[in-house]
């Protein structure tokens, strides 16, 4: 008996501690500066720059871990210049806060992985993730813009040794949610 009733007090503890349905955490910290991102994006056409191909596809950013992480979520679909699909994979992106600036990992199905060591915050408006930087391989850039309320531009870019840069990918997610 004194299990079962334990088991009834852990239970409606738990039930208490759960997120109530529909309403997510505060983000915290240096995330609050980047809560534009949240939400249901979905894309117009992009641009990729190294094949000359399009792109379209849907992002969904959500507030994870109590608030203390942000997790990124696409699938992206690639066309040729006459509009026939090429491929298509799905991507993920974990942002954190962790040293006094945001960090975020990435990987994808196609076996990508991409670890963005700092970045740079204007609040409310925009953030860029940078790569770390080792002396004689490129390293990465993904900057988001909110260009208007809804529109949330995407410029992802390699920075070569020396410091030029050579667009990847851009385009224009707009909120769907």
């Amino acid at each position: 008996m004194k299990t079962l009733a334990l088991a009834l007090v852990l239970a409606a503890g738990s039930a208490a501690a759960a997120p109530v349905p529909g309403e997510a955490p505060a983000l915290k910290g240096a995330l609050a500066d980047v809560g534009f991102l949240v939400g249901d994006w979905s894309s117009g056409t992009g641009k990729v720059a190294d094949t000359g191909e399009t792109d379209r596809g849907g992002s969904r950013i959500t507030i994870e871990a109590d608030g203390g992480a942000l997790l990124r979520q696409d699938h992206t679909e690639t066309f040729d210049a006459q509009g026939k699909r090429t491929g298509a994979f799905h991507q993920i992106m974990l942002i954190y806060p962790e040293g006094g600036t945001l960090h975020a990992d990435y990987g994808d199905g196609e076996g990508h992985v991409i670890h963005y060591v700092s970045a740079t915050v204007t609040p409310g408006r925009s953030v860029v993730f940078n790569g770390a930087v080792q002396p004689g391989v490129p390293s990465f850039r993904l900057a988001y813009e909110l260009k208007a309320p809804g529109d949330l531009g995407v410029d992802f870019a390699m920075v070569l040794p020396g410091g030029a840069v050579r667009p990847i990918a851009n385009g224009t997610l707009h909120k769907s949610r």
